[in-house]
């Protein structure tokens, strides 16, 4: 029987994620309550943070490294997980349930032939095997699950479980390992990122606009109390179809899970799809002009009035406070 575990970290242009520092937080954890060896692994070309990871009480990093794999391919990291999985026999390998994550623990688990449970928001250990706990019909309800194959792949929730360094430097041993022809289906050629946008899957802060803003040139509203709250801006389903906002910015269940410590949803009247993708978040806050909105039976906090004369004031307010 396999005895290690592996935490699969993303990096973005060359610099690992913050998801990552959640991922070794679990691993860590799981390693000690189920006496497996811990492993971290990261695909990559130059990554400038490793040494970050000191102080999570893991010691064993291995670096996959190709010029060609700072981009996310499917099939390269795919195939590099699953090869390594087998050389090392592990028991567990842990992802983050990100984009990247979503589109590849699937792929790796159907070559190792083993179980996965996505969107882990607990994970707690019982009689040596690990039991997730994961929502279900677009959150109404949660489910406890056990995998029972051999080998068992999970992803978690961004947000869920925060980065916890036990306050002791370990040293680490990165060992690289040079790819040296990478099994790319395609090869980006060009990458463009919009710069100084925040991640609404990783972001502490979500300021969302619906439909209740009537047109994509009122968004400016929603963009102006991000920038004094230093937050994301999110968007719903309406509004993305509308092509009102990017869908890298559409918050749901078509969209991105997210569990921001506040959550602040402007003219999104709350259905089923936008609540199972935000209805975590520690703090919501809800501004419609419908009182009976059904985003309001999931707000914390619910302003019912009018969008255009809210947003900006209370965007003043905080430039005041600030």
């Amino acid at each position: 029987m396999s005895d290690k575990i592996i935490g699969v970290l993303e990096q973005r242009d060359g610099k690992l994620k913050k998801v990552s520092f959640e991922v070794v937080n679990v691993v860590s954890k799981l390693s000690q309550e189920l006496n497996l060896d811990a492993e971290l692994l990261v695909i990559g070309n130059e990554i400038e943070n490793l040494h970050e990871l000191s102080g999570y009480g893991i010691s064993r990093v291995t670096h996959f490294k190709n010029e060609n794999l700072n981009f996310y391919s499917t099939s390269g990291y795919s195939q590099i997980i699953a090869d390594y999985s087998k050389e090392i026999g592990s028991k567990y390998l842990i992802f983050s349930n990100t984009s990247l994550g979503k589109d590849l623990a699937p792929v790796v688990s159907i070559k190792l032939n083993a179980g996965c449970l996505i969107d882990c928001i607990n994970l707690i250990t019982d009689s040596e095997e690990v039991v997730a706990t994961r929502p279900v019909y677009a959150g109404k309800a949660l489910v406890d699950a056990k995998l029972k194959s051999e080998i068992k792949i999970i992803t978690i929730r961004p947000n869920v479980f925060k980065p916890k360094s036990n306050g002791q430097l370990t040293k680490l041993n990165v060992t690289v390992k040079d790819v040296t022809s990478p099994n790319l289906k395609s090869k980006v050629v060009e990458f463009k990122k919009s710069e100084g946008k925040l991640d609404v899957a990783e972001a502490d802060i979500i300021v969302s606009g619906g439909r209740g803003l009537k047109g994509p040139e009122n968004f400016y509203l929603v963009e102006n109390l991000a920038d004094v709250l230093g937050a994301a801006v999110g968007a719903s389903r309406a509004a993305v179809d509308a092509g009102w906002r990017p869908h890298r910015e559409q918050v749901g269940q078509t969209g991105k899970t997210v569990t921001p410590s506040l959550y602040v949803a402007c003219g999104i009247s709350g259905a089923i799809q936008h609540l199972a993708g935000m209805s975590s978040s520690k703090y919501i806050v809800a501004i419609n002009k419908d009182k009976d909105a059904p985003i309001f039976s999931v707000a914390d906090y619910g302003i019912a009035g009018d969008v255009f004369e809210i947003l900006p004031a209370l965007t003043e307010e905080i430039k005041k406070y600030k």
